[in-house]
Parts: C-alpha cells; structure tokens; sequence
C-alpha cells in the first residue's frame, strides 16, 4: 500500500476527556486520516497498598481510555479512508512489572483493545499494535546492578533505540497489507525467556 504524502497537524488537548476527543474528530471530519498512532502514555510505581483512585484514573485515562475513544472518534473516517490504527502497548501487558499493577493492568487492557478493533472495524480498517521492551532507561533512573539485571534478560544484550519502534510502525503502515490484529515485540528478544 502507499502512503500519501505526509500532512501533519498538532493538536494540544487532555486525550482522556470524550468530549474533547469528539471536539477534536469534528474538527478533522472532512480531513483524510490514512494512520492513528495512540501513542500517550503515563507511567510510575503503584504498589500494593498505596494505589489511588487518582493513579488509577490516570493510568488508565492515558493508557487505554484515550486510545478507545480517539479510535472511537477516528473510526468514521478511518473506514472511509480504509486507514489504520497502531496501538503502543508494552511487553508488561503480557508479564507484569513488579509495583507497576495499575500501568500493567491498563497495557493488558490495551492489548485486547488491540484485538477488539481489529475484530470490529476490519476489513476496512487494520489495527495492530507494537509492545516495545527496554528502549530506553527509566526517568526515575536505575542502579547499574539493575541495568546489568535487565540486560541480562536480553537476548541481544543491550536496549533498543526509539527508531527501532518508528521503523516497526512504518512496516505496520507501508508494507503490513495483510496484517491486522497483531502485536509485535520490540525486545530485543528479552520476552523470550522472561
């Protein structure tokens, strides 16, 4: 399939809020929208026994909230256009992360949110998703005996490079016709064994 030369518009507004979704699909009713990559995202511990109400409207607005209702908003359009949807998921949607339950809840939740669309809105619409693994090292920082643990885990032993997820995406939107309902690991192979 080819892509149409590349029209971009940047637009500021809270992804977890309907109403602002829908304002936003108005706005863009009569623009062609070949590719939705819901990509916003939040993330930090939530433990056992500290978890909030707050926390779990967050991470969860961001994570799987947002990307239900800006493909709900899209899916006119999308079909029309016979576009597609990749979704960012994480390799925690499949193995949780210790102290992360509400971020690993959401990208589960994600990942089936993955496999709905593509049920739903194929055939003209293909949704897919991309579950990236260490890219790159946590804001919050991690001790070298930490990084080593991880890299350990890796099959190609070291992290991946955030183009290594845009050259997925990019197979997913030009050279993926057949493919719809997918999520692929960027992991360097660390879900192999993990």
């Amino acid at each position: 399939t080819e892509l149409r030369e590349l029209a971009t518009m940047i637009v500021q507004l809270d992804v977890t809020d309907p109403v602002s979704v829908e304002e936003l699909a108005r706005e863009l009713a009569d623009m062609p929208i070949d590719l939705l990559i819901n990509n916003a995202s939040t993330f930090y511990p939530t433990p056992v026994g500290a978890i909030t109400g707050s926390d779990w409207d967050d991470l969860l607005g961001s994570n799987l909230k947002a990307p239900l209702f800006l493909s709900q908003a899209a899916a006119p359009q999308l079909r029309k256009d016979c576009g597609q949807i990749i979704n960012i998921v994480d390799i925690y949607a499949r193995k949780p992360l210790r102290e992360h339950t509400v971020y690993c809840v959401a990208k589960a939740g994600l990942a089936m949110l993955t496999l709905s669309l593509a049920r739903e809105l194929g055939p003209l619409v293909r949704v897919n998703g991309i579950a990236p693994g260490a890219i790159i090292w946590p804001e919050q920082g991690l001790d070298e005996s930490s990084k080593q643990a991880m890299l350990d885990q890796i099959a190609l032993g070291t992290v991946g490079d955030p183009d290594d997820i845009a050259r997925c995406a990019l197979y997913l939107a030009r050279d993926a016709a057949y493919l719809t309902g997918q999520i692929i690991a960027v992991d360097g192979g660390r879900s192999l064994g993990w």
